[in-house]
């Protein structure tokens, strides 16, 4: 049945040749010929159809066409309609089919390209039908990798910024994909209209350079290129865009054909103009930050001795910034911050360099302020008094108006000046700061120019401060007591005075190294040095008659209260020594009320509830009050030496001995008078019922030995402090 021509095929074969040479000629054609009749039933088909179809020829002979017994696939890989069969169309259209698609389901489908015909007899009538098919299995695998080619690419060019053009360098035409055009703000269409957009639509500046690119380009071997340009968008505004691709060559090594895609920066010239502002710029008021401002001095200095032209660093510092931050919060803090930027912008010339360095600190670089260093100077003088003048206005700040006043630095560079020099930026912001602290020094609101003292003294202070930590270390430091009398004239306490036994300059002062033990931190270690050393004293006079019951007061600064592992550090040393806590008096000045109140108050109860006692140093000279005084756990107040050293000549300092004197009375607390250094100051004080004395006429400080000696004899006389 296979090779069979049925006897129906009524006229088959049309030609005189015998039906076995019919048949012999159509098995050598290499395409499948598979004859229908009129039912739609094949009669007929050749070797290469057998092959191609197989076991489906059989069922094809037994069913008509549209029965569905043979199913087909339509080029989508969906199943064909069995109506939609190309021998049913034929016969049912009288038609011819050309070309038709279809397939042969399976595990790995067989796809088929049809040409199907009527044959007619004499009388054309449709006598039979004949389907012409090849097999095009890999032309469909290969139709289907480039269609899901072309779909990943426009899906990835519909994502992306990215617009495919092409240039045939012989003709000049160019071809713009849509999305060229969308980047320019036009229609798609619009690309018809204007061939040679790439270049009306260019910056004009951008022209010359793209030209000489080009030339070279297509004058050289290179296959690829990548150049920056910008095109003018429909609304104005030109596009910055990135022009990525390739060259095509011929034989001649000539460029034919550039092609490639433009990609539209706009969004990565933004991202890096917010990432060079983040980096060079202060986000709160908008001026240069510490970088740029040293950039731009790494080029000043050295045009600066070129040109032999002066110029000036001015260091600007707000005075009291952090007590507006304090009582009017930090909102308020930076708007303070933005208007001196403000104001700075307003005052300095145009040429001038402004910076905020942080904090309240801000930076003028003033240039070209002549050739003549004194004229220079004083140019330099009379901008910087119109910054004082400015930046000393009043703000509006909160309710009120708020004056916050600048200390200013100045340092001057030049022709001579610190660009010579290893890290001369550095060094002339370091001067500029340290003529600003000068400023601050002697009064603030002001400006102050560097001179080679400031920097020897600071250099000084560092040697001191590095001389000090060494000292801590290695325990140089050397207790001194002052004696604290009663009325009767016995010993009832002493205060512990600090001396720095230093190897070159002898004993040091702590006028002279506390001020800066508290500034550079390290007055925590020094304090804990000294509290131990105390604690170890008043262990040892515990078992002393004559030394058993006086008090001794340490002074207590303010970092060291504010230190979180105070309160377990006084405990430890307690603990450790020995020494009867009710007997040590922390002595505390008033600065301790500016700073976190609630954490000073509740360590000070903690130690009072451990038996420490607490004295109030220089009561009256700064932040006190009576709300503070009561929420204090103190024992005794001092009346600071500047109120004792005007008695009794002076009215005003009496009748406040007097109102402080009648204050502890109210509050049941014991009061300290220090720096009596007369018989009148101390019969005043007296007479007034002050029942503790302090100073040189009943004691200068000597060495804790001589003091231990001295009042440990059974002839000193020595006593307790009355109600304690």
């Amino acid at each position: 049945m296979m090779g069979y021509v049925s006897s129906n095929a009524q006229g088959f074969p049309p030609f005189g040749w015998g039906r076995d040479d019919f048949r012999a000629l159509l098995d050598h054609i290499p395409a499948g010929i598979v004859i229908h009749g009129t039912d739609s039933r094949a009669l007929y088909a050749n070797r290469c159809a057998r092959r191609l179809l197989g076991d489906a020829i059989e069922l094809m002979h037994s069913y008509p066409a549209d029965a569905g017994v043979v199913p087909l696939l339509r080029p989508d890989g969906g199943p064909l309609a069995p109506d939609a069969n190309p021998v049913s169309c034929v016969l049912r259209s009288g038609r011819a089919v050309h070309d038709a698609i279809v397939g042969l389901p399976g595990p790995s489908p067989r796809w088929l390209i049809c040409n199907v015909y009527p044959v007619r007899d004499s009388a054309e009538h449709i006598a039979c039908v004949a389907a012409c098919f090849t097999e095009c299995t890999e032309l469909k695998r290969v139709e289907e990798s480039l269609l899901k080619s072309e779909e990943r690419l426009r899906l990835a060019m519909q994502g992306s910024t990215d617009a495919p053009w092409d240039w045939d360098t012989r003709t000049g035409l160019v071809h713009y994909s849509e999305r060229w055009w969308e980047m320019l703000g036009f229609a798609p269409s619009h690309g018809e209209r204007d061939p040679v957009a790439w270049r009306t639509q260019m910056h004009p500046d951008d022209m010359p350079r793209v030209d000489a690119f080009v030339a070279a380009l297509l004058a050289s071997d290179e296959t690829t290129y990548s150049l920056e340009f910008r095109l003018r968008h429909r609304d104005g505004p030109y596009v910055p865009v990135l022009s990525r691709g390739f060259v095509q060559r011929d034989g001649a090594g000539q460029g034919v054909r550039i092609a490639g895609t433009n990609t539209d920066l706009s969004a990565a010239k933004e991202a890096e103009r917010r990432i060079h502002e983040l980096a060079y710029f202060d986000h709160l008021t908008g001026l240069p930050n510490r970088r740029l401002l040293v950039d731009e001095l790494s080029r000043m200095l050295p045009r600066s001795e070129r040109n032999g032209q002066f110029g000036a660093v001015l260091f600007i510092d707000l005075d009291n910034f952090k007590q507006v931050n304090d009582t009017l919060g930090h909102a308020a803090g930076d708007l303070l911050l933005r208007e001196v930027a403000a104001r700075l912008r307003h005052t300095v010339r145009a040429s001038d360099h402004l910076a905020r360095l942080g904090g309240d600190e801000f930076v003028v670089v003033l240039g070209d302020l002549g050739t003549n260093e004194a004229m220079a100077i004083q140019e330099a003088r009379i901008i910087g008094a119109k910054l004082l003048d400015a930046l000393a206005r009043p703000h509006a700040l909160g309710a009120r108006p708020s004056v916050s006043t600048p200390s200013i630095g100045a340092a001057m560079f030049g022709p001579a000046g610190a660009a010579a020099e290893d890290g001369g930026v550095d060094l002339l912001l370091r001067q500029a700061d340290l003529a600003m602290y000068r400023a601050k020094a002697e009064g603030r609101n002001r400006l102050r120019f560097f001179d080679p003292g400031m920097q020897a003294a600071i250099e000084r202070q560092a040697e001191l401060e590095h001389d000090l930590r060494d000292a801590i270390g290695q325990h140089r430091f050397e207790l001194y007591c002052q004696p604290q009398l009663g009325v009767d004239g016995r010993l009832a306490g002493a205060e512990v005075l600090l001396r720095w036994r230093h190897a070159t300059r002898g004993l040091v002062p702590p006028d002279e190294f506390i001020g800066l033990a508290e500034s550079s931190g390290l007055i925590v270690p020094l304090g804990a040095l000294v509290l131990a050393e105390s604690c170890r004293a008043l262990a040892r006079w515990s078992g002393h008659p004559q030394l058993r019951e006086i008090t001794l007061a340490v002074n207590v600064s303010a970092q060291q209260l504010r230190d979180p592992g105070f309160v377990g550090q006084v405990l430890d040393i307690l603990a450790a020594t020995g020494a009867p806590p009710q007997q040590l008096f922390l002595e505390l000045t008033e600065s301790v009320f500016a700073d976190n109140l609630d954490d000073a108050c509740a360590k000070m109860h903690t130690l009072r509830g451990h038996g420490v006692c607490f004295s109030l140093d220089d009561f009256g000279t700064g932040y006190s009050s009576l709300a503070y005084l009561k929420r204090f756990p103190l024992t005794e107040l001092k009346i600071d030496r500047s109120f004792v050293k005007d008695l009794p000549e002076e009215a005003h300092a009496g009748a406040i001995v007097d109102a402080i004197l009648a204050l502890a009375r109210t509050l049941d607390l014991d009061v300290v008078a220090e720096g009596i250094e007369t018989g009148a100051q101390r019969d005043f004080l007296v007479a007034r019922g002050c029942r503790l004395l302090q100073g040189y006429l009943l004691g200068k400080p000597s060495p804790i030995a001589d003091f231990e000696s001295f009042f440990g004899t059974a002839g000193a006389r020595a006593g307790c402090r009355h109600g304690h």
